[in-house]
């Protein structure tokens, strides 16, 4: 099969407004959350992108009922017949396949799943999950193919995350739901896809305390499935938004960013102000546009609320515009700076310091190039790039691009980027 590809001229200023779609981590939590529900649970404003496709397929394959109740709003139902076994071909091609499991397990007592995958770092460890859902009372075998989880019933625990890991934190607090006794996660990530998520459980009748601080209290409902009592709305894509701000700041003639929340990124949006960058805000839009000189500044990854890891890529790209010099220090994950090469083929000036840390020198001009996605998030900043480089640029693989971004080639040509997809 002949991959799609994005074919990019860059060099136009960019302009007018740009709708932000739901968040993906908000729906990929809230469709295995399904699960421990006695009643159909209605989604409204589920983005349109690949790992929603894929999530909907293993919720299919184990027995659910998906189907569209209007545009981006699905409605998801259980019979009595649920499989426990997550199909390895789909399981294996992104990461939050594993927040399925925690529901299945603590809905049908088993579940077996491969290692779960997605991209370039998408191979982090699970041992997180694995010690959770062991001191809950389960067993845990590994095989060649991935893991087999049984456990009778789930126990309530208080459970400490060595490392915050946001799907961490979801998938134990879904399997807890049901679970018998009280659950206490200690040094749980805030990210607001968290609140949202306990909340709408809360209102369907479980028992959430805490959500979006640092201790989660739990108390399970001792195998009592919830009953929804309304329609889950899908909470507006914070990543996406801050991509969009970026690339307001770089090449932008005053974009607005329309149906988001400012709120949830005003870590992004001070350190933009503090490069120069105009910036106005109401209260579900952001309007951005690009300053007469760029300052440059280091940044330093970290959990929310600090400078989200998934913004580290395209605000790299930003620095390659700005004056002086600045440090990407990546302290999330490893591997996530594999794609500066590309960059500096593109004309950047980006010196490795170690494994986590690299110096961008700037500004420089970006020429056309053909390039690949090594992650969903790199990818976007390939874009970004593209449409700032002098001349044609190829960015290949562009499945990556959109298994977290719905039609973005569509929606930036409405704001001037000459871009295609073939």
């Amino acid at each position: 099969m002949e991959m799609a590809e994005f074919v990019i001229n860059g060099g136009r200023k960019l302009k007018g407004e740009i709708k932000i779609m739901g968040a993906k981590n908000s729906a990929l939590k809230i469709l295995p959350a399904s699960l421990l529900f006695s009643t159909p649970v209605k989604i409204k404003n589920i983005p349109l992108i690949e790992d929603v496709f894929r999530m909907r397929d293993l919720l299919t394959d184990i027995g659910a009922s998906v189907k569209e109740i209007g545009e981006r709003s699905l409605e998801v139902r259980f019979g009595r017949e649920i499989g426990s076994n997550l199909k390895k071909d789909i399981a294996e091609r992104f990461r939050a396949s594993i927040v399925l499991a925690g529901p299945v397990l603590a809905r049908t007592g088993r579940v077996s799943f491969p290692f779960p995958g997605g991209c370039v770092i998408g191979k982090r460890p699970i041992d997180i999950f694995l010690d959770g859902w062991k001191k809950m009372g389960a067993t845990v075998r590994e095989s060649g193919s991935g893991f087999d989880i049984a456990a009778k019933r789930l126990s309530g625990k208080d459970f400490t995350f060595k490392n915050i890991s946001v799907t961490g934190t979801e998938t134990l607090m879904l399997s807890a739901v049901l679970a018998h006794g009280k659950t206490i996660l200690r040094n749980a990530a805030l990210e607001p896809e968290i609140p949202s998520l306990a909340e709408f459980l809360n209102k369907s009748g479980a028992k959430i305390k805490g959500a979006g601080t640092s201790t989660i209290e739990i108390i399970g409902t001792g195998g009592k499935l919830l009953k929804a009592r309304r329609a889950f709305e899908v909470i507006p894509d914070r990543i996406e938004t801050g991509d969009f701000l970026i690339l307001g700041a770089i090449i932008g003639d005053n974009i607005k960013v329309t149906d988001c929340n400012p709120e949830h990124l005003t870590t992004l949006i001070a350190m933009l102000e503090s490069l120069g960058v105009k910036i106005k805000m109401g209260k579900n839009w952001v309007s951005v546009s690009r300053p007469k000189i760029l300052s440059s500044s280091d940044i330093k990854t970290k959990e929310y609320p600090g400078f989200v890891t998934d913004l580290q890529a395209p605000y790299t790209v930003l620095m390659t515009q700005a004056h002086g010099e600045s440090i990407i220090f990546e302290t999330v994950f490893d591997g996530r700076l594999n794609y500066i090469d590309d960059l500096n083929r593109m004309g950047a000036k980006i010196t490795p310091l170690d494994t986590h840390r690299v110096l961008v020198h700037g500004p420089t001009s970006l020429r056309g190039r053909e390039i690949e996605s090594p992650d969903l998030r790199a990818g976007l900043a390939f874009v970004m790039a593209a449409l700032i480089a002098k001349g044609e640029s190829i960015v290949k693989n562009i499945y990556q691009i959109d298994r977290g971004y719905e039609k973005i080639e569509e929606r930036l040509q409405k704001i001037g980027a000459d871009i295609k997809r073939i």
